[in-house]
């Protein structure tokens, strides 16, 4: 193996040509860990949706359970189930207060989750009143700005929502899905659903024919992991779900009732969900501000840039100063640890900084 210090001294006091590091791409394997569940139970009226979220809070796998009634009002009663137990969550019923509690007991579901106390649990009863207050608030904004230019709309007429107001309350809903999404423990949404008659391209019904509507923003199911439906009429049905686990394939499957199914089982024993190794979500925020936005920076990427600044731009004498650095030779930077490329980063990046690499 040739020395990788005299090769270094050489490569940067010679003024040999330099070649071009080969562009680094941040990539990892998948770990194939179960995340946290994020459940939408829905069904028409009656059909036991909040029935269900209160009968997990009597699981002993899960920890405190903190209920957020909105618009349903079941939250006090449903502490009288049999073995039922959560904290209800007082709010004013502005979005603001609702999305402050929200992100406490994120914060609150954080701290456990570090301490490895059994898994906080959300339960947002429901998602259909969620979408509805932000309708309002469009409803309301519209009103006023229309009011402005002399244009009142009256009590009974819906006003024409411009699509900056869309944007806006669409945006409120997206920041509440991404903590809800992101939430180090169990989430459960409940929404309404319902057959109802479907429209044609212009908006208008098409006579005798009807579809299956969730009442909600239009990507809450998508946004879910598992999907279940509940009805008064049959037992409860996966509609989807994005796991490896639950043996629903995409495409292949038809939604199928699965009697007797709870959703302790659903999150333990379908997604095969364990609190010991369960993580949010992997989703980096997205951000279109480029201009405020610092590029995130590997240790791998680290490593490149300093090997260039300490002009090592010849692959055999880069490998060379690795397998020096973590004494094992290696062969390529895949093989390379996360603790291994640290340390050829503060080994290069003491030569850098210095007039002569020191001794490690």
């Amino acid at each position: 193996m040739p020395n990788a210090r005299d090769a270094l001294a050489t490569r940067r006091h010679t003024g040999e040509p330099a070649t071009p590091p080969p562009s680094p791409i941040r990539a990892r394997k998948p770990t194939g860990i179960v995340p946290w569940p994020l459940i939408l139970i829905e069904g028409g009226e009656k059909a036991g949706k909040s029935w269900a979220a209160a009968e997990l809070t009597a699981s002993p796998r899960v920890g405190t359970t903190y209920w957020l009634d909105l618009g349903e009002g079941a939250g006090d009663e449903y502490g009288a189930i049999p073995g039922a137990q959560y904290m209800l969550i007082e709010h004013d019923g502005s979005w603001a207060d609702v999305y402050a509690q929200v992100e406490a007991v994120r914060a609150e579901a954080t701290r456990a989750h570090t301490a490895g106390e059994p898994p906080i649990v959300l339960v947002f009863d429901s998602m259909s009143a969620e979408w509805e207050l932000l309708k309002g608030i469009a409803d309301m904004k519209a009103r006023r700005r229309l009011a402005k230019k002399g244009r009142a709309v009256k009590a009974d007429e819906e006003p024409d929502i411009s699509m900056d107001i869309w944007n806006e309350v669409n945006g409120k809903h997206r920041r509440l899905m991404t903590m809800l999404m992101t939430f180090p423990g169990i989430v459960v949404m409940t929404a309404r659903g319902k057959e109802v008659a479907a429209l044609d391209s212009g908006g208008r019904p098409i006579q005798g024919s009807k579809e299956y509507k969730v009442e909600g923003q239009k990507n809450l199911g998508y946004d879910a992991t598992v999907w279940v439906r509940v009805s008064r009429d049959h037992p409860p049905v996966v509609v989807g779900a994005r796991s490896v686990h639950a043996g629903v394939q995409p495409g292949v499957d038809k939604p199928r009732p699965v009697p007797g199914l709870t959703l302790e089982r659903v999150i333990f024993d379908v997604l095969k969900c364990d609190p010991g190794t369960a993580h949010v979500r992997d989703m980096p925020a997205l951000s279109t501000d480029e201009a405020d936005r610092k590029p995130v920076v590997s240790p791998q990427q680290r490593m490149f840039d300093l090997f260039k600044e300490a002009d090592i731009t010849d692959r055999q004498h880069g490998v060379a100063y690795i397998s020096e650095t973590i004494g094992r030779e290696v062969k390529s930077t895949a093989d390379l640890t996360v603790a291994e490329v640290q340390a050829v980063v503060e080994r290069l990046e003491r030569f850098v900084a210095g007039p002569q690499e020191p001794s490690k």
